[in-house]
């Protein structure tokens, strides 16, 4: 290949949590000790374990050597590159710089849009397991979140429960809804049909829409993103899409963030209600970044990414199922991260999935809790990090947790 997805980074120290926080003890990790001889395998957060496409750190290397740092104003490159992206990566049309608007953050831009769309005690519905970051964007904010459970098919794929969407529905109390494409955590690429079938529900009840897309870009080889603007007139005008380079370069310690908003009403009230906390200002660094990776070099660096992820992917699900009885699993179709349902392996051993998680704490494979997600006895594991990493912690696995 032509870039770099081999070289184990020393991330210790490094500003990175994923190797920090298990270090220091804190949070899910305290009272935790990894065992004298293991190292720590960064497998929670969702963050990456590669180098970036070198684009970046040499765009940021170029700003940065000019000595001023002041108010400024996005480059045009900012929001043609951003134009360019989604017409070549996900097929949008009709994309233009006013529907775009920076974002601090993803969870920044649902807050707001939920502030706009929401009065305090509102219902907000979505589908479960559940990205953590949803619950708290409703709980901190006094909303309630409506699950609507998807569920397995015959071969384990999850699907949309739409007989269950619409009951929640037809009370006629929500009128907002919170949607993940690609999921997290369950790794669905979500087809044209779905998305579709969903948005004429939420049509028909009057529902609008806050479609969290920022894993577009790492859909594993064979699927692609649908935006779910794009299935229909009524979801490009329903719609609030929110997106960002973070997940796909690994550039979230940069922040930034951006909305498609093509309702004008929709847009104004979105970028008023960022304006009112005077908080939502882009970083000149952020936005370099950005322009950088949607190029050309940052989509070939992309393809291959995406080759390494699906061969993680490939590797780790086929040591599950030969190794882990009683564990079970979903290949992702999109996203770095397994869901991995222990129910079965827990009740056959006699035991609790924190005694299972902290098991694998002990050995260095630092994984994280799926409850918080909406899985009653799951693990969610991060597998964007070389390949000799993941061999070793399935190993370490094998060896000192699944016996």
């Amino acid at each position: 290949m032509k870039y770099d997805f081999t070289t184990v980074m020393d991330r210790l120290g490094r500003d990175a949590i994923a190797v920090d926080l298990p270090h220091s003890g804190e949070g899910a990790y305290q009272g935790i000790r990894i065992r004298d001889g293991f190292s720590v395998i960064p497998m929670w957060v969702a963050d990456m374990n590669f180098p970036t496409v070198p684009a970046i750190p040499k765009a940021l290397a170029e700003r940065a050597g000019h000595p001023a740092y002041g108010y400024f104003r996005p480059l045009k490159a900012y929001f043609d590159n951003i134009i360019w992206w989604h017409e070549k990566r996900y097929g949008t049309t009709g994309l233009t710089a006013e529907c775009i608007g920076y974002e601090n953050g993803v969870l920044g831009g649902v807050v707001s849009a939920l502030r706009i769309l929401c009065q305090p005690g509102d219902s907000i519905v979505i589908q479960s397991p559940t990205y953590i970051g949803f619950t708290h964007c409703a709980e901190d904010n006094g909303w309630k979140l409506v699950l609507n459970p998807l569920i397995q098919d015959e071969e384990g794929i999850w699907r949309m429960d739409y007989a269950d969407l619409e009951e929640k529905l037809s009370g006629g109390k929500i009128h907002t809804a919170i949607f993940c494409s690609p999921h997290n955590p369950a790794g669905r690429v979500w087809e044209e049909w779905e998305i579709q079938k969903l948005m004429e529900l939420y049509r028909k009840y009057d529902v609008y829409v806050i479609s969290d897309e920022i894993w577009a870009d790492l859909t594993m080889p064979g699927y692609r993103h649908i935006p779910t603007q794009m299935v229909s007139d009524d979801a490009r005008m329903r719609t609030i899409a929110l997106y960002a380079p973070s997940k796909t370069f690994n550039l979230a310690g940069l922040v930034g963030s951006y909305h498609v908003i093509y309702n004008p009403v929709l847009r104004d009230r979105i970028t008023k209600a960022g304006a009112a906390a005077h908080y939502n200002s882009m970083n000149v660094l952020s936005m370099h970044a950005l322009i950088a990776a949607y190029s050309p070099e940052g989509a070939e660096w992309l393809d291959e990414l995406r080759q390494v992820l699906k061969e993680n992917i490939d590797y780790a699900v086929s040591f599950i199922r030969e190794n882990f009885p009683g564990v079970s699993t979903t290949v992702p179709q999109g996203t770095y991260m397994l869901f991995l349902d222990c129910t079965d392996w827990c009740r056959e051993h006699h035991t609790e999935i924190e005694a299972l998680q902290k098991a694998g704490f002990e050995v260095g494979v630092i994984w994280q809790d799926g409850r918080p997600f909406h899985g009653s006895c799951h693990i969610r594991m991060n597998l964007a990090l070389p390949h000799s990493l993941v061999v070793e912690a399935f190993d370490r696995l094998k060896k000192y947790v699944f016996l």
